[in-house]
């Protein structure tokens, strides 16, 4: 456990209000139509930049993750966050903000942003280690 995540247990837990473009993406609706429907949805942007890493596009992928993960920050902070304070992964509207940050961390790191990668990295484990355990496969 980070020195981090023991820090932001002293905050309450941020749950983020429903994504009403969850299900459509799990209806098999495409993501890019999801995502112009629903532009402040951190999950459809999660899906986008997913979908780019997968197929070798970490430049697009860095785009898509970098609007999921500041759309998320915004809803996170309508939410009441304050920048720190754990976000759970077990509260499905939180994993959007949780897999665009991921998302943008591996982009990140294979445009060379290593800096970036890491902070990526240090915050998905400060906002929940089970995110982070998740979302490594």
């Amino acid at each position: 456990m980070s020195e981090g995540f023991r820090n932001n247990l002293l905050a309450p837990p941020t749950l983020l209000p429903e994504d009403p473009a969850v299900a459509r993406l799990g209806a098999g609706e495409d993501p890019a139509a999801v995502a112009a429907a629903h532009p402040a949805s951190s999950a459809a942007w999660a899906t986008l930049a997913e979908a780019a890493l997968a197929d070798g596009r970490p430049v697009q992928a860095y785009a898509y993750a970098r609007t999921g993960y500041h759309r998320g920050l915004d809803a996170l902070r309508r939410a009441g966050w304050k920048g720190q304070g754990p976000i759970p992964w077990a509260h499905e509207p939180n994993r959007g903000f949780l897999r665009a940050l991921h998302a943008l961390g591996q982009a990140a790191a294979a445009i060379g942003e290593h800096d970036e990668a890491a902070r990526c990295a240090t915050l998905l484990a400060d906002s929940d280690p089970a995110a982070a355990a998740a979302l490594a496969h």
